[in-house]
C-alpha cells in the first residue's frame, strides 16, 4: 500500500551564506520530479529563498531556476507568519506561498512521510 503522506521539506539555512539552502531546494524539487508530494517549509533565514534579487544569494542563478520549476509545478512555499519580510519586494515573482502558524508547521511535520531539514 503507497504512503500518500508528503516528503517535508524545512529550510532556514541562510541562501545569503550557505549553499546548503539552494541543495535543499534542489533534493525537493528532484523529489517532486518523482512525482511524490512535496511540501517545502521556509523558516528564518530561509525565507530569503524567495528574494526578488538573486545576485545577493549563494548560487542565486540556481535558485531562480529552481524557483522557476516549482512555481511552473505550483507547489507553494509554507512560510511562518513571523517569518514573512516586511520588504514589499520579497517575493516578486509572485511565487505561491501559504501562511502558517508556528502549530501548522508543527502539524506538517508530524504528519509528513518523512522529513529533511536543511539549518
Amino acid at each position: 500500500m503507497a504512503d500518500d503522506r508528503p516528503v517535508l521539506v524545512l529550510i532556514s539555512a541562510d541562501p545569503r551564506a550557505t549553499h546548503r539552502a539552494n541543495e535543499a531546494m534542489r533534493i525537493g524539487l528532484g523529489i517532486v520530479a518523482g512525482e511524490n508530494d512535496v511540501t517545502f517549509v521556509l523558516r528564518g533565514p530561509g525565507v530569503h529563498l524567495l528574494d526578488a534579487d538573486t545576485d545577493d544569494l549563494v548560487d542565486g542563478d540556481d535558485i531562480a531556476k529552481f524557483r522557476a520549476s516549482l512555481k511552473q509545478l505550483d507547489v507553494p512555499f509554507h512560510v511562518e507568519d513571523s517569518d514573512i519580510p516586511a520588504d514589499p519586494d520579497w517575493n516578486a515573482d509572485a511565487h505561491p506561498v501559504r501562511q502558517v502558524s508556528r502549530e501548522d508547521v508543527t502539524a506538517l511535520v508530524r504528519d509528513a512521510r518523512r522529513v529533511l531539514v536543511f539549518p
